[in-house]
């Protein structure tokens, strides 16, 4: 290759001066200039707020975090029981005085039971014992009943009429200390006994005084003497008595 065109080929690979001056300027430009500011990740709640700043003119407060919850436990030997607050107190009184009335009145009503139940008793006891008196009095007052059998001499129950004063007198008979005297038949006067007698029995197991204070009745049912106190026995018309 000849000089010359080594000359034209650096020349043509290589500007001149003043085209190297023109075209290295740039470079030299782009070599001192400031590099790019550094790129920051976008912030996506910043801008939310800056965007709600920019509408409503202020910024929203951030929203508090959430506190999960605990739980306490206390001691029962060593933990402080808390002071009752006044409703409990009125409470408590209330309560409590409730409780005393209620005593109060079971009280009472145990208290008039038992009174109305001792003078149930008393009044019991009385009745019982004015019973018992009026038994006593009425059985004392009561006449004892006898029964009067009309015997002969031989202490043979008789027909009731040998001993009635009237049918004696009608028959020309008589009385005399409680003896019936029938003329041509004998005499005859009452047996006092527990029971009558059959006409034809022989009586026993009685007397022939007559008893004082007792009511005396015949087998019939007719009534000779009526006993009781104040009473004085008697003798009617329809039976003779000593």
């Amino acid at each position: 290759m000849s000089e010359n065109s080594r000359v034209d080929g650096t020349a043509a690979g290589r500007p001149t001066d003043g085209a190297t001056s023109g075209a290295a300027e740039p470079a030299t430009s782009a070599q001192h200039a400031e590099p790019p500011p550094e790129t920051k990740p976008l912030d996506l709640g910043a801008a939310a707020d800056e965007g709600a700043a920019g509408s409503g003119g202020e910024r929203a407060a951030p929203e508090e975090p959430t506190v999960r919850g605990t739980m306490r436990f206390q001691d029962p030997e060593s933990a402080t029981p808390r002071p009752p607050t006044v409703a409990e107190q009125r409470a408590r009184a209330r309560a409590e005085q409730e409780e005393r009335e209620r005593e109060e009145a079971e009280q009472a009503e145990a208290e008039r039971k038992r009174r109305r139940k001792k003078r149930l008793l008393i009044g019991g006891g009385v009745t019982v014992g004015v019973a018992a008196l009026v038994a006593a009095g009425y059985a004392l007052a009561s006449p004892e009943e006898v029964s009067a059998t009309c015997v002969d001499q031989n202490n043979v129950a008789v027909p009731e009429e040998d001993c009635d004063q009237n049918y004696v007198a009608s028959h020309g008979g008589y009385n005399s200390g409680g003896i019936f005297f029938l003329p041509g038949f004998g005499q005859y006067r009452y047996y006092y006994g527990p029971s009558p007698f059959h006409v034809g029995q022989t009586v026993s197991g009685g007397t022939f005084t007559k008893p004082d204070n007792a009511t005396i009745r015949t087998g019939s049912g007719k009534t000779i003497q009526r006993g009781g106190f104040g009473i004085k026995g008697f003798s009617g018309k329809s039976g003779g008595g000593s």
